[in-house]
Formats: structure tokens, sequence, C-alpha cells
């Protein structure tokens, strides 16, 4: 039984027992999008997908999830009796995750019998939403790296364990190598990476000894060697490397505090000078895309980046003005007509234009036209059961999603805001389909 049966807000459950009770079971569509991005993101990726379709494959109640139900006597017994045997029936249309897409367009459609697309509303925007917002901040900060390697250091920062571990997974989507976080590693097959902390150097008689000692332990480990002095601890990896001769097999030194920039280059002029080439330098310490693009367009000569805080809760924007609204009921297109919060009504798809294999704009379009360019909205789930499943292995999702940004327009890449280099328009007939969808609701 799912334990995540109850997670959906109680307005969730009350409509759905007003529906049920009011015989208003037909099919409904509800689209899932993102009306505005935030403001230093020129798009977003697509992500999370995998996990929701999961969560509501095996939504069920058990019977103590119905007892806490009753025991709010708000609900009456049939509608429980309804709860115990719920099943989703319904289907879902979706953007492959690791798929850029842009304001307003659905990131993903449910088309179910009403009551069943309502009750896992709260369910789809978490799942969504968070990793939606985690992969897209990842990729700007791979984007930041200019090649250079990152790796997740953020699970003692993300907000919660969930948060963290499929944290760990929506960044390697986004381009990150890997994660610190072991259970993420076991969860999503994600490659793991770690090297030491300042405690193992603080406990040791000294900081040579704390570097003996440990690659003794892991021959090819990485070294800290900021602990005291940074370039003193540099030279104390030299002289571990003078003694053991051939034997020294560390990897790499990590520099987390001080001039990054500076401290990198008399590093690696140091650890060259001493023919240790081959050992990298990895760099971390209140990282963000802002200060990697600095030190790459500088040129600092770091290997690595370890990044924590900023990428796990996605400090500089970490939300999202993520909606999912009723679209059609019945056969008959809805949408709101509040002030700043338009949907466009009925069942949509998205079709996005390419000139040679470059990106040049997205269509909105109704479901059932046929553009000269990709739809990017398929079947994933049919009569509640997943489809395509291949499309669901993490290393594909990772392939995809890097092929897809690259074949976006240079400029959307950078840092920078250019969110005007890309169209994205509504077709003719979903444009007239709204235009008359609201004046029959303005009446």
């Amino acid at each position: 039984m799912s334990s995540n049966a109850l997670f959906a807000d109680l307005y969730e459950f009350t409509m759905l027992r007003a529906y049920l009770e009011l015989g208003m079971t037909e099919q409904a569509t509800f689209s899932l999008f993102v009306r505005r991005l935030p403001p230093k993101r020129n798009f977003l990726i697509a992500c999370g997908l995998a996990n929701l379709l999961n969560e509501i494959e095996n939504l069920r109640f058990d019977g103590e999830q119905i007892d806490y139900l009753g025991s709010l006597k708000i609900f009456s017994s049939a509608f429980l009796d309804w709860l115990q045997g719920f099943r989703f029936s319904g289907d879902i249309h979706a953007m492959r995750e690791g798929t850029p897409f842009f304001e307003n367009e659905p990131i993903l459609e449910v088309i179910a019998p009403i009551a069943e697309a309502q009750l896992i509303e709260t369910l789809v925007l978490n799942q969504i939403g968070l990793q939606t917002i985690l992969s897209s901040k990842a990729a700007r900060i791979v984007a930041a790296a200019r090649g250079r390697v990152v790796i997740d250091f953020g699970a003692r920062r993300a907000q919660g364990l969930d948060a963290a571990t499929i944290g760990a997974r929506a960044f390697f989507v986004g381009g990150v190598a890997s994660t610190s976080n072991v259970a993420a590693g076991k969860a999503y097959g994600l490659p793991v990476a770690g090297t030491m902390a300042h405690s193992f150097v603080e406990a040791c008689a000294s900081e040579a000894e704390a570097f003996r000692v440990f690659s003794e332990v892991f021959p090819e480990t990485t070294l800290l060697v900021d602990t005291y002095d940074t370039i003193e601890g540099v030279k104390k990896v030299i002289a571990l490397a003078r003694m053991r001769g051939e034997g020294f097999k560390v990897r790499a030194i990590r520099l987390d505090s001080g001039d990054l920039d500076k401290l990198s280059r008399e590093a690696r002029q140091m650890l060259d000078e001493a023919g240790l080439n081959d050992v990298q330098i990895i760099a971390s310490g209140g990282l963000d895309e802002a200060r990697i693009d600095a030190l790459t367009a500088r040129d600092a000569p770091i290997d690595i980046f370890g990044v924590g805080t900023d990428m796990a809760v996605s400090s500089d924007a970490p939300a999202l003005d993520i909606a999912y609204k009723l679209t059609e009921y019945a056969g008959v297109g809805r949408m709101k007509l509040s002030t700043g919060k338009r949907s466009l009504p009925g069942r949509k798809q998205v079709f996005r234009q390419f000139r040679d294999g470059f990106a040049t704009g997205d269509v909105i379009a109704r479901a059932g036209e046929n553009l000269p360019s990709i739809a990017l909205l398929r079947p994933v789930m049919l009569a509640g059961r997943r489809v395509a499943s291949e499309a669901f292995e993490l290393s594909q999702i990772h392939a995809h999603a890097e092929e897809a940004l690259a074949a976006l327009p240079s400029k959307l890449r950078t840092l920078q805001s250019h969110k005007s280099l890309y169209d994205v328009v509504i077709s003719r007939q979903l444009s007239d389909y709204e235009r008359l969808t609201r004046e029959r609701l303005s009446r």
C-alpha cells in the first residue's frame, strides 16, 4: 500500500466527495504548466516524471488511512468505501524528463475521471515542481562550469531527506556528474563521490599525519588542504608524494575556502613543478553559478566543482509559479479568467521547431493538430499503467537532457537573461478556441 495516499490537500478530498455525490464523473483534462519563469531563468528542465508515475500507479488507501479520514467526521461511509477501492485509471501525456520548456507550456496533461485527476493534484505539483526547480538550477551550474565536472555536495543543507535524495536525481538530469549522497546513489544508481572532512585532519596529531594515514587507507583519495593554511597543506601533499614515490596514488586536492582563483593557480604551479601534473584540483565552499562562471571565465585551473547549499535549495529561485488547472470537462473547454492567471483551454500539444539541428521556437497547439515539427507531449501512462518504460532509465534521461540542452540557442544556455530570443506562440486553432471559451464563460 502506498504510504503517500494522504499526500493531498484537504480540499482535494472534499471536492472528491462533492464530485461523487453530485454525479460529476465525466472525463476531465488537467494541465500542469509554469506561468512565469523565474527572473534568472531562460528555460526550465522538466523533471520528476518517473517518481510521479510510480506514486500514481501504486496509489492505494489502507485501513489506517481510511480510519483517519473517517475520524475527521466530514466524509460519508459511502465515500470512504469508494476510496478503499481507489485505483487511478486515467491517461497522462507528458514531456520527456530532461526536456527544456518555457512559460505556459504544458509539462504534462492528465486525462481521467475528474475525481481521479483532482485527487493527484498536490502530488503532481510536488513531484514535478521540486525536481524541475533543482534540475534547472543544476543545468545553470553545469553551464557555468564550462566542461569541468560538478559534484553534488548538497545533502546536508537540503530541506529534508526526501529533497536531498530526489534532488541528487534531479541534479544528475541537469548534468551533475555524481553525488556525495550515498542513499541517492543506491536509490537511483548514481555515481557517488567524496573526499575527506576537516574533522579528520583536526583529529589527527598533525595535518601531515592526517594525509599520510588517510592515504594509506584510501590510496586514490582526495586530500583536503585548507584546514589550517592552504599553501602549507599543498606543500605537505607534495612532501607525501616525494616520500611515497611511485606508491603515491592521491588523485586530487580540495580547496574549500579563501580566494579560489589565486589559491588554485598557486597550487597548480606547485603541483606541476613537483611533477604531480595528474593530481587534480577540486574547489568547494559556498559556490554558486556566478562564482563558478567567474572562475572558469578566468580559466582558473580547477578541474572539479563541489556544489552544496546553493544548488540544494536553488537559493536564487526556490519556488516556481507552477499550476495544475482544469482545462476540459465532459468534452468542453474550461479556463480561468482571473487577472494574471491565464490557463489555455482543452487538451494541448507542444511542437518544437528546428533549423539545422537547433531549436528555433515552440508552438502551443490543440491536441489534434499536426504541425511540421517535433511533438513534445507523448503518452506515458494509459489506463493507469506506465508505458514507454525505456524513457524512465535515468542514464537515458541524462543523455536526453544533454542533447536537448545542446540543441537550444547558445545564448539561452548562458547565465544572462535572453528570454526574448526564443519564441513561444499559440497556434491559430488554440487561439480561436481560447477566444470562444472566454466568450462562453463571460456571458
